[in-house]
């Protein structure tokens, strides 16, 4: 009967101190990590779960004895399937709930914006300061390269040697560490493909457009002409009709494109006569490749555009625009608000 007692008791003990070990376990797992705002985490290849526990106490963020983690790690499949990558740790986040993210292959999203109105030159020095992005791709040069082996698409009606300006998709692209820029832009020259394309097949009627590279040289010149929503279909109107009547586009951001590096801000009267494929005041018609990255309202733009009789604009200094059908018309609207402008 004594024996019996004896062992009644032990089986107690026992489980009063398995009932403590979980307890302890469990609180210690769950307990928060010191994580006082959103951190970065970098779990590199062939980690082992209890490296990543290691980690985490070596750079301050948790502080979990071993033993507690190797007993959980005994009994959590899940959470011993870690997968190296970047991840984000939030405020109240507990070690348990990070070693779950790290499981799920949650990697953090960076992001880079690509700016409408922006040229591929412009958008390499954003993806060349963009975070923990592969740097692949040095020059416009390159990206060139990648059009001629075929690894970006052109628009149809695009020269097989053409400039790849405007082949890409201005837009916010999210990416996880380790990505690499010509990954980015072929992602962006993809989906201006398939949004020029789908816009290209329901655009208006009587469009003086061959192709729809034609249609993107245009949105392109748009872009860089208004910011104002409102004002792209008009501008595009104005062009169309300019185009219609064999007038030359006379519109200054070609001439600044074709300047290039050699433009210092300032357009003068000897710009506007030189001779260059995109001075569109000595060349008519389209320029042969776009200025910029247009966006999709630019594009709308150009295959949408406003019906006017209008032929002319000028800014007001304001980003808006006087329009205007008449070339007197405008001549008064230009001493008018140029004039303002320069008295400022």
């Amino acid at each position: 009967m004594k024996r019996l007692i004896s062992i009644t008791a032990i089986l107690f003990s026992l489980l009063a101190f398995g009932s403590a070990l979980a307890f302890w376990v469990l609180k210690s797992v769950n307990a928060p990590l010191t994580v006082s705002e959103p951190a970065l985490f970098v779990v590199e290849p062939g980690s082992s779960a209890i490296s990543v526990v290691r980690k985490l106490d070596n750079e301050g963020y948790a502080d979990t004895p071993e033993v507690v983690a190797k007993i959980w790690l005994k009994l959590d499949e899940q959470a011993r399937a870690v997968k190296a990558g970047t991840y984000q740790l939030q405020p109240d986040m507990s070690l348990l709930d990070a070693l779950y993210l790290i499981a799920r292959n949650e990697e953090f999203q960076f992001s880079v914006g690509l700016v409408e109105g922006f040229t591929l030159k412009q958008w390499l020095a954003v993806l060349e300061n963009a975070p923990s992005l592969k740097q692949d791709i040095d020059s416009v040069d390159e990206v060139s390269a990648l059009v001629a082996a075929a690894d970006l698409v052109t628009s149809e009606g695009a020269p097989v040697d053409s400039n790849p300006e405007g082949l890409f998709l201005a837009d916010t692209y999210h990416y996880t560490a380790g990505a690499s820029v010509s990954g980015i832009l072929k992602r962006a020259n993809n989906a201006m493909s398939a949004y020029l394309q789908s816009a290209w097949e329901q655009r208006q009627p009587g469009m003086p457009y061959d192709t729809p590279y034609e249609a993107l040289i245009m949105a392109s010149i748009i872009e860089k002409e208004t910011a104002v929503a409102d004002e792209r279909p008009l501008i595009s109107g104005v062009f169309i009709n300019r185009l219609q009547k064999d007038m030359r586009l006379q519109t200054d951001p070609t001439v600044i494109y074709g300047l290039g590096d050699n433009f210092d801000g300032n357009i003068t009267r000897r710009h506007l006569r030189e001779k260059n494929p995109y001075n569109t005041y000595t060349v008519s018609g389209l320029p042969p490749t776009p200025i910029a990255m247009p966006g999709k309202p630019a594009i709308d733009a150009a295959l949408h555009p406003a019906v006017t009789d209008a032929l002319y604009f000028v800014s007001r200094g304001d980003g808006t625009h006087v329009f205007s059908a008449t070339l007197e018309q405008h001549n008064q609207a230009v001493n008018e608000y140029q004039r303002n402008i320069s008295s400022k």
